[in-house]
């Protein structure tokens, strides 16, 4: 059976193209294999699906068939008047304004070559400069559909799974990130998307319905102002001594801040507590200032450092 956001994107295509409305019975024919075969369990899963499609906006109307083979019969169809966008009824200086953001901003994907043709945008030769891309990630329609349906996530990320009540996503210096809480440290947690373990097909989508987000919420104010800490918090306990040099010394210093240093050198370096519960952006922190750093402790920070960059001199050499 595949998985429910695949089902859910199949039941609102098949309800969106229907000439007529269709039954519990033609839905899951036209589904084959979608929906259980037991028929008590079959109508549970469509109405959970169907809730899931209401609470993200899409109105799906319903009638009772009075006579004839469907008699007693509920039957089902998305009315495409309701559901699609209207005409804007924009003048030509709204136009012009709405396709010059469309076509300086383009993501990866068909869907925005579509949007700026149907707002009579031009493609190829004569179309606008690209002043940002928006990257497209296999993981974001199951995270996009869990935060809709306010359905709770599964995953692995750096080797642990965890369970995410997912109230946002926010693109951020490139990257996906998804903001919620996490029941793992009880407590929110930003994780970016492109380092979750097995991609998409690691993703579990639960039930949705089953947390509700915070109305202050704001996923913008919400994500870390260290990315060191994406993923963690800083009670976690993660932290290194790194030793930088006279050179970058008052620039870190500014950067992380006077109460951190544990040392100060004679001739002007210094001895830093840096957060390191997300390695990777430790690591890329560290790298960033090459030979004016090195990492002190704990000794298991400074082992993974020094075992990279022992595998990418062999790479190099080979």
């Amino acid at each position: 059976m595949v998985d429910r956001v695949e089902r859910l994107t199949n039941l609102l295509a098949l309800l969106l193209e229907t000439a007529e409305p269709l039954s519990l019975i033609q839905i899951s024919s036209e589904l084959v294999g979608q929906y259980p075969d037991q028929e008590q369990a079959r109508r549970a899963a469509f109405e959970r699906d169907k809730a899931a499609l209401r609470e993200i906006g899409v109105p799906i109307d319903t009638e009772m068939v009075t006579g004839g083979a469907y008699a007693g019969q509920t039957r089902y169809r998305i009315d495409r008047r309701a559901y699609e966008l209207s005409d804007l009824e924009l003048d030509t200086d709204e136009m012009h304004a709405l396709q010059v953001a469309v076509a300086a901003v383009r993501t990866d994907s068909t869907n925005a070559q579509d949007a700026i043709w149907k707002l009579g945008g031009m493609l190829g030769d004569g179309q606008l400069h690209v002043s940002a891309s928006l990257p497209e990630r296999p993981e974001l329609p199951a995270i996009r559909a869990a935060v809709a349906a306010r359905a709770s996530i599964e995953f692995s990320y750096r080797g642990e799974l965890r369970k995410l009540d997912p109230w946002g996503l926010l693109l951020r210096g490139g990257f996906w990130y998804v903001i919620g809480h996490d029941h793992l440290r009880g407590e929110r947690r930003t994780f970016r998307i492109d380092r979750f373990d097995g991609g998409a097909a690691g993703i579990i989508v639960g039930e949705g319905h089953t947390f509700e987000r915070p109305e202050s919420f704001d996923p913008r104010s919400a994500f870390p102002a260290d990315p060191k800490q994406i993923g963690h918090a800083p009670d976690d306990g993660v932290e290194a001594l790194v030793e930088v040099d006279a050179v970058r010394s008052s620039a870190v210093e500014r950067e992380l801040g006077s109460e951190r240093v544990v040392e100060r050198r004679p001739g002007g370096a210094i001895c830093i507590l840096v957060p390191a519960s997300n390695l990777d952006a430790f690591r890329s922190w560290l790298f960033g200032l090459l030979d004016h750093a090195v990492v002190l402790e704990p000794p298991e920070v400074r082992t993974q450092i020094i075992e990279w960059l022992s595998d990418v001199a062999r790479e190099r050499t080979t």
